[in-house]
């Protein structure tokens, strides 16, 4: 009896997974079987975003951030792409870092965007792009507040 219930799962679970056949003749020797094909749903199918498309969705996400939770995310998002953000995303990502009162996230921004370049001289150009803002808002970099350690 066990093995019967055994059986009918494995029945039911076969059926699930093998194409729908319909019209099943059967003769002596012959049997004709047309088999209705099944619809194949293509997810890879997106649309592609540019450099610009992406730099202003971000734009908006920080604008739009109203909570730590939230800049931490959008950051989290925005670095895990293959590219390094624009230096507007990353003043975005700073104003919003001052918005919900967040110091350490505004330094750890810019430790990630030093991971996240190539080189030295990439990282250089971003500092250099965001002297203003970090002057502004008085944003310090672990280099600067761990001299002793480097």
């Amino acid at each position: 009896m066990f093995s019967n219930a055994i059986r009918s799962g494995l029945r039911t679970r076969v059926a699930v997974q093998t194409p729908r056949i319909a019209n099943v003749l059967k003769s002596n020797t012959i049997a004709r079987v047309s088999i209705v094909p099944q619809q194949v749903r293509a997810y890879s199918d997106h649309h592609e975003e540019t450099f610009e498309e992406f730099t202003a969705r971000y734009e908006q996400e920080f604008e739009k951030a109203y909570d730590l939770f939230e800049v931490q995310r959008v950051l989290n998002n925005c670095f895990s792409y293959d590219l390094v953000p624009a230096p507007v995303v990353i003043e975005k990502a700073l104003q919003a870092c001052r918005r919900v009162n967040d110091y350490p996230t505004a330094v750890r921004t810019f430790e990630a965007l030093k991971h996240k370049v190539e080189n030295k001289e990439q990282y250089q150009a971003y500092l250099d792009e965001l002297k203003d803002i970090r002057q502004e808002l008085g944003i310090d970099l672990k280099e600067e507040l761990y001299a002793d350690e480097a």
